[in-house]
């Protein structure tokens, strides 16, 4: 074997691995690295679509259907402050802090958990996109998802 061959032997061996290390998580929804549960009583929800200033079709969807779920299923938390949303632009300045809170980098949809305990988790939650097709079982996913962050889990 040529050096050229080893080159391209250990360029695979390495692109192998980060594909092992990354999949897992994005697979999970949890991009971040965080961990995905809180300890304890959970405090308040917060749901974020973040976004840039031009946005296409998928990415009004997943941030209109979010809002509809949360307004239709969460309306008693959003009065009391235990679950928040808001549509986030990243490109406006105001919402610099936010934005590197929640590591955000593009169109996405965020939850962050805030345990009782002063823990905080923060999750993209990847799924919402490959559902935006069928709107009743995208907000049925969704109430699920956050019914699970508000229980803890």
């Amino acid at each position: 074997m040529n050096k050229n061959n080893y080159a391209y032997i250990i360029m695979g061996v390495a692109v192998l691995l980060v594909i092992a290390v990354m999949v897992p998580k994005y697979i999970a929804g949890n991009t971040s690295g965080d961990k995905v549960k809180i300890s304890g009583e959970v405090e308040k929800v917060e749901i974020y679509h973040f976004h840039t200033t031009e946005q296409c079709y998928s990415c009004k969807t997943v941030g209109a259907y979010a809002e509809e779920t949360i307004n239709t299923y969460f309306s008693d938390q959003l009065k009391s402050g235990k679950v928040v949303f808001a549509s986030i632009n990243i490109d406006l300045s105001e919402n610099k802090e936010l934005v590197d809170k929640y590591e955000a980098k593009g169109s996405s949809l965020l939850i962050g958990t805030y345990g009782k305990d002063g823990s905080f988790v923060k999750e993209e939650n990847v799924n919402v996109w490959y559902k935006i097709s069928n709107k009743e079982d995208y907000m049925n996913y969704l109430k699920g998802v956050i019914e699970g962050k508000l229980a803890g889990s």
